[in-house]
């Protein structure tokens, strides 16, 4: 039976639906610091065993276009905790893998229950609060987004380095459980959510073509730089096969009664403009989270410990700013918060973009400071303008859409960045390579100081002009990386810039005591 609305305290849901967010966030970047541990314990391959990561993304991101159709099929309240029960049982066999296909199969299990938390999650919130209130929701689910990135490493490492790698998928057991239960006790299907009819007709087609197109497409996102991209004829295939997939799964479901992804809710002008900023925003922001830590420790010689003390701040201050940020949309139109967040988002990628070999620990920490201020505002924000008119029946629909291009823009955006980071490295050394002649004088002086700085260290010894040679590309090579993080973070910064006008396109969300109202 279903509960009124009221009767259950809206905080008490809202935990509800935190805390299995959190556990699947967590796990998408919890195996990452214990991959060589698995593969040395399992005897894998350094290629196979990326298929642990690869596997969980593949079925996480077919699963959460369809979690509004599953809802709807089985019951919410019942899907997500059939979702939490299968990740936290998944979790369990990951951990008593004794091979490699046996972890790679239970994390796809694993993938496949954790699909549908977060939107379902999303909607659940964005029901239970009313319009004018639903960013101080959003900004304690913020939270869960933002903690999980940040706990998923730290907790992995120290597990792995202290027990064993088994032990990030066993302490998934205890919060699994918990859950299970906040989500039996406090959650709830509304009566006015839309179920399926008897005898209604299932969409199999849309089902093949979405579960074909997107697994197709989170594996070449996922192994593209590996394989060389297009000159890879795995990537290549499956590239056609997901773009034949999913074009075909647009026109298929515009023209289904019942469709497995709606996508008739993009006719809602601030919905479709805002899921256009999510995709490109996290586009841009993903990208530019693994560039500044693959700039300290590949370039700048930092320690993990050194690159964490620099990221974490930034952190701390998102976590901070989360809530602080819902609370201001209840009084300023979020349309000016959204665009102040991606201009100081557009300026800490500025700062990024001039980055050099000789910069201080502060002046890394302030750019990543500054992120951290503005994702909240960015992050916050853009969920309530873009959710403002979206009618509560259709919340459903529209989470999941959103969720997968909100995920879908984070794997394009570390894609584009780690083939950027090295194509432009290729460029910028064959332009810094045209002056390394004993033509130039700049660079005999340089071969002259470097060769009289290892005679000092070495002694005259036989191949000491080779060895000069040697420093000198090492050092040609750092600076084209270095030149080559400059171009990846300005693109980034240059896509925010873009994102602002975008803003002005939607409509402003209701706030305070005004209860605004839905198309």
């Amino acid at each position: 039976m279903s509960k009124d609305p009221e009767s259950v305290n809206r905080w008490l849901i809202t935990l509800a639906v935190m805390v299995p967010t959190l556990i699947e966030i967590l796990d998408t970047s919890v195996a990452n610091v214990a991959l060589k541990h698995i593969q040395g314990s399992l005897a894998a391959g350094e290629e196979e065993v990326t298929w642990v990561l690869t596997s969980y993304l593949v079925a996480n991101a077919i699963v959460i276009p369809m979690s509004g159709w599953l809802a709807r099929l089985m019951g919410r309240k019942r899907f997500l905790m059939l979702s939490i029960a299968v990740f936290t049982a998944s979790s369990l066999l990951c951990g008593a893998a004794t091979s490699l296909a046996q972890i790679i199969l239970f994390r796809i299990f694993q993938g496949l229950g954790g699909g549908g938390l977060q939107p379902m999650s999303q909607a659940i919130l964005m029901e239970t609060f009313p319009p004018q209130q639903r960013g101080m929701a959003m900004g304690i689910f913020g939270v869960g987004v933002v903690l999980g990135p940040i706990l998923g490493p730290l907790m992995g490492g120290y597990l792995t380095d202290n027990f064993s790698w088994r032990w990030i998928f066993y302490i998934n057991l205890p919060v699994g459980l918990l859950a299970l239960y906040l989500a039996g006790a406090f959650l709830f299907d509304p009566p006015y959510m839309e179920r399926r009819q008897r005898g209604e007709m299932v969409d199999y087609l849309g089902l093949a073509l979405l579960t074909t197109g997107i697994g197709a497409l989170q594996i070449v996102l996922d192994k593209g730089q590996q394989d060389d991209w297009f000159s890879s004829p795995f990537i290549t295939t499956l590239t056609v096969v997901s773009a034949v997939s999913l074009v075909g799964l647009v026109f298929w479901e515009l023209r289904h009664p019942r469709p497995v992804l709606d996508f008739r809710i993009l006719k809602n002008r601030s919905f479709a403009i805002g899921n256009v900023v999510m995709f490109f925003g996290f586009f841009a922001f993903f990208g530019s989270i693994v560039l500044l830590p693959l700039f300290l420790q590949g370039l700048m010689g930092y320690t993990a410990y050194l690159a964490g003390l620099v990221l974490g701040p930034g952190g701390m201050l998102a976590l901070v700013f989360m809530p602080v940020a819902g609370k201001l949309t209840e009084r300023i139109d979020a349309r000016w918060m959204l665009a102040f967040g991606m201009l100081v988002c557009a300026y800490s990628l500025h700062i990024m973009a001039g980055f050099n070999l000789h910069i201080d620990f502060g002046t890394a920490a302030f750019a990543r400071v500054l992120q951290g201020i503005a994702m909240p505002f960015f992050f916050v924000s853009l969920s309530v303008v873009t959710f403002a008119y979206v009618p509560r029946e259709a919340m459903n629909t529209a989470s999941p859409l959103y969720n997968l291009l909100r995920n879908l823009g984070g794997s394009f955006g570390v894609a584009f960045v780690t083939t950027l980071l090295a194509r432009r490295t290729q460029y910028h050394h064959s332009v810094l390579a045209e002056d390394m002649t004993p033509l130039s004088p700049a660079y005999e002086l340089g071969f002259e100081q470097i060769r009289n700085g290892l005679a000092m260290q070495l002694g005259e010894v036989a191949d000491l002009a080779e060895r000069t040679r040697v420093v000198i590309y090492q050092l040609l090579q750092r600076e084209a990386s270095a030149l080559a993080f400059n171009d990846a973070f300005f693109s980034q910064g240059a896509i925010f810039l873009l994102l602002f006008f975008c803003v002005w396109f939607m409509r402003r969300p209701p706030r305070g005591k005004h209860e605004g109202f839905v198309e």
